[in-house]
């Protein structure tokens, strides 16, 4: 609605004609419109555009007793044990020294792309590499990520008709949990791999050895892709009339790139209709995007590296990525990770299994989101379809209960995990009926869908079974290349982000 003062609306006390009564009525709708605009605009602007979000004060009650250390007085789960102590201080010494790889502003605007996703207003992609790694580093497999979440996150909002949020696992996603600390080949057992930042995946025991340098050695990775990225986002990489210069090449004559393709005409031709409504002044959204970055909040000694105070707000962000999350194996209420989590402002995950009770849920929402903050906190579940169908209402229900807003968010990875010729593998049927799961659960109870949370590659890998991409049992050895768990290739997550936005689709129908 146009608010007008009353001076204007009435013609009175101004001496205004009725022509220059009608001109500003005009000039005010026109000014209304704009600021709608904005709006829209400011959901999908580049990474740097600062929000005010805060998830609590500096005063909080909860913080009395936070530090940025206070978590060295709780059990820290899934830690490395660094040999050379002296060592470890002083590569945690140097991060320390270094700039933060992302901005406190950054981060509150994340929070607020995440409320808007808790209300249905957004939907969130995000996906990366299972663990990122040194010997593959280099800026054609980050770029060929970066675009394949864009062409997803095309294909959920033309689709799904809902702004998207675009999240990767990137600039930080090293460190892995391990099930077990050891690791046995035939009579030889050594240190669990857990992620290049720690040690490496070689069946040595000289790589198998944690090193402090390899934390050092991970930031500055970080920090370049971070920089080629912020790049790609605000450098006209990104626009929305390159649509089609999104597509990789080996998908050129799949299924799912033809119909990305056919897709991405029909967004060109949709742009070439709006800028010829006059929208030029609006170059900005069709050119930038926002993109930001995440992992695991796992190893505590890097984490509290970075960790630096906002002069803005008085608060700690946890600076070493934009969104950081718990694990399903760390998200102890009593133990460091949890500790750690608590205090700092950025917005944050948890990850949980068909093992979590609902009150201990409850509990565990109310200490990392004590002010109950939209946009604080994203609930990422991770049961396995059938699992999902049985565990997942009473869950939602707790939470609707307890009154607390939370951001759902679906993990249909780690819950189907399985062992084929050797391999580590998944099945994408499964993960496809996880996200299916969660839908229907959703729809059930009358909650929200956030998002989905994906291991997926922009390479042509052989790791996950079937899709349309039609990856078969005896493929796995032709291109398996991960480190760690096997990620889902370029066509069979550009497959998964036409069902979510057919999902959402048929949701907004309903509503």
């Amino acid at each position: 609605m146009v608010l007008l003062s009353s001076s204007i609306r009435n013609g009175c006390s101004t001496g205004i004609t009725r022509n220059e009564r009608l001109h500003a009525i005009h000039s005010a709708r026109i000014a209304a419109s704009s600021r709608q605009q904005k709006r829209s605009y400011a959901l999908l602007k580049a990474v740097a555009e600062p929000s005010d979000s805060v998830p609590f004060a500096s005063s909080a009650e909860h913080l009395s007793e936070w530090s940025v250390d206070s978590w060295k007085n709780f059990t820290a789960l899934q830690q490395p044990n660094y040999p050379d102590k002296d060592a470890l201080d002083k590569g945690i010494a140097e991060i320390a020294s270094m700039p933060p790889l992302v901005f406190a502003g950054e981060c509150r605007t994340l929070q607020d792309r995440l409320a808007a996703a808790a209300r249905g207003d957004a939907f969130i992609v995000q996906g990366g590499d299972c663990a990122e790694s040194f010997d593959q580093f280099n800026a054609n497999r980050i770029r060929d990520l970066y675009r394949l979440i864009l062409q997803m996150s095309l294909v959920v909002m033309y689709g799904g008709g809902v702004p998207v949020v675009k999240i990767g696992r990137l600039a930080g996603q090293f460190a892995k949990p391990r099930s077990a600390d050891l690791e046995k080949q035939g009579d030889v057992e050594l240190p669990s791999y857990r992620g290049d930042i720690i040690n490496g995946p070689e069946f040595t025991p000289e790589a198998r050895v944690p090193d402090p340098q390899r934390l050092v050695k991970a930031y500055h990775q970080s920090a370049a892709t971070l920089n080629l990225v912020r790049g790609f986002s605000t450098g006209g990489y990104a626009a929305l009339d390159r649509v089609a210069d999104w597509n990789l090449d080996f998908m050129s004559n799949s299924d799912e790139g033809e119909a990305y393709l056919d897709l991405a005409k029909r967004v060109k031709e949709a742009l070439v209709f709006v800028k010829a409504c006059g929208a030029q002044e609006m170059s900005t959204l069709f050119n930038e995007t926002e993109f930001f970055v995440s992992h695991e909040c796992l190893l505590l000694d890097y984490e509290g590296a970075l960790t630096r105070v906002d002069s803005t707000t008085g608060l700690y962000y946890g600076c070493s990525g934009h969104f950081l999350w718990c694990g399903e194996r760390t998200r102890q209420l009593d133990n460091a990770h949890v500790e750690y989590l608590k205090g700092i402002g950025n917005p944050i995950g948890v990850k949980v299994s068909d093992k979590m009770d609902p009150s201990e849920l409850v509990a565990l929402i109310a200490a990392l989101n004590p002010e109950n903050t939209p946009g604080r906190l994203a609930v990422i579940v991770r049961m396995g379809a059938a699992k999902l169908r049985e565990n997942f209402p009473r869950l939602i229900q707790a939470v609707q209960e307890a009154g607390q807003t939370v951001t759902w968010v679906c993990d249909p990875m780690h819950g189907n995990t399985e062992s084929c010729n050797g391999y580590k593998t998944r099945r994408y049927d499964n993960v496809r009926a996880e996200v299916e799961a969660f839908f229907d659960v959703h729809q059930e109870m009358g909650s929200i869908p956030g998002g989905v949370h994906l291991e997926m590659t922009g390479d042509d890998v052989t790791e996950c079974i079937g899709g349309g991409s039609s990856v078969s049992e005896t493929d796995l050895d032709s291109r398996y290349h991960t480190h760690c768990d096997p990620r889902l290739n370029a066509e069979q997550a550009l497959e998964m982000a036409f069902y979510v936005a057919s999902r959402l689709r048929e949701r907004r129908k309903h509503d």
